[in-house]
């Protein structure tokens, strides 16, 4: 039995040395083949013009918002425009019966005649009775009862004029034009009903268009850095509808709250955008990004070659004999889908984008077409 056994261990010996005689340099099939590089995607380090930005949510807000109200009461006779149409300052909307306003001027007016003629004939009395009360011949209590007599009466033509001016004024609001340019809304009274005056419900509400706003707000850790660079001159904002598809349309910071939400921890800002083409809406959402300065020819990389370790941030760089150097870097900021790099590459290097865990220093690399 144990002459069996050492026949067993004797085979066993002979097979081992065989398998590693195959896998030897000098051996078999393996001879004189170099073991494969490990597949990575690779990226170029460039050289950019970088914006530096803030990104937030916004929103649009119309910058005027009129409730259009009538002036006077009356039954409306006439609608001159068409719910969400477009109107220009001073277009006519509306028009309220204006025959009561046309009777009410016509009888100030009357007024105001009559009045002018008693205050004539009193100024005809004063200067027929001033050389008579010189002369004696009517009492100086006549006389100044006639001059108080003119000065009511002038003091009558200034009242009627007010009420004639007054009369005129409310058969022109008759006419219920618009205050701004902009967009109507829904008409809230039809043609045929009684309208009253400064009624609590506006008849429609006209949203100006043409320039907007557009309202969002950026953490307060952003104030400083804003008011240095709003220093050197106006902030270029950019504007896309959350949704996509549809272009971005490019406005100036104007506005910027005067005091930090307590509760958020933001503050607000405005930009305008000229909107001539109708592209913004209010009440709409979008993507905004607000450009504090461009830096010119910065070292970038795409962010997915930055690995983070112990001793911090680096990425994998490609040599030219085809093989893996892990390169400490420092990254300046993320912008985007690319990192700024501000030490530790040069311009042409190539680093591993994908691929990096199956590296280590000095490992060989197969680059992989197709990417």
């Amino acid at each position: 039995m144990k002459t069996s056994l050492f026949k067993l261990i004797g085979i066993a010996t002979v097979v081992a040395l065989a398998g590693i005689t195959a896998c030897s340099p000098s051996g078999g099939k393996s001879s004189g083949r170099a073991l494969p590089g490990s597949p990575v995607s690779v990226a170029q380090v460039l050289q950019k013009d970088i914006p530096l930005e803030i990104a937030a949510v916004g929103r649009v807000e119309a910058i005027s918002t009129v409730s259009v109200k009538a002036q006077v009461g009356g039954e409306v006779t006439g609608v001159y425009f068409k719910e969400g149409q477009a109107v220009r300052r001073g277009d006519r909307l509306l028009a309220i019966d204006p025959r009561p306003f046309e009777i009410a001027l016509k009888q100030a007016e009357s007024l105001l005649e009559k009045d002018r003629a008693l205050l004539r004939n009193a100024q005809a009395d004063i200067a027929r009775y001033a050389d008579l009360v010189r002369k004696d011949y009517v009492t100086k209590e006549q006389y100044d009862a006639l001059v108080a007599n003119r000065d009511v009466l002038a003091a009558a033509v200034k009242a009627d004029e007010a009420g004639v001016a007054n009369a005129g004024l409310n058969l022109e609001f008759a006419t219920v034009r618009s205050p701004i340019d902009g967009r109507t809304g829904s008409l809230l009274i039809d043609q045929g009903n009684i309208i009253k005056a400064n009624d609590t419900s506006p008849a429609v509400v006209i949203e100006q268009m043409t320039p907007i706003y557009v309202t969002f707000s950026v953490p307060e850790q952003n104030l400083a850095r804003l008011r240095e660079f709003m220093a050197k001159g106006p902030l270029q904002t950019e504007a896309v509808p959350a949704g996509g598809g549809q272009p971005r349309v490019t406005g100036t910071l104007t506005f910027v709250d005067n005091a930090i939400d307590q509760s958020t921890g933001t503050i607000t800002l405005k930009a305008t955008f000229d909107n001539s083409d109708g592209v913004l809406w209010p009440g709409q959402f979008l993507n905004v990004r607000l450009i504090l300065t461009t830096e010119i020819g910065v070292v970038v990389i795409p962010s997915e070659a930055v690995q983070t370790g112990q001793s911090g941030q680096y990425v994998y760089v490609v040599k030219d004999d085809m093989t893996a150097e892990l390169r400490p870097v420092k990254v300046s900021r993320a912008e985007g889908e690319e990192s700024i790099i501000a030490e530790g590459l040069k311009l042409g290097e190539r680093v591993v984008t994908d691929g990096q865990l199956r590296l280590a220093p000095g490992a060989r690399v197969e680059i992989k077409t197709g990417r």
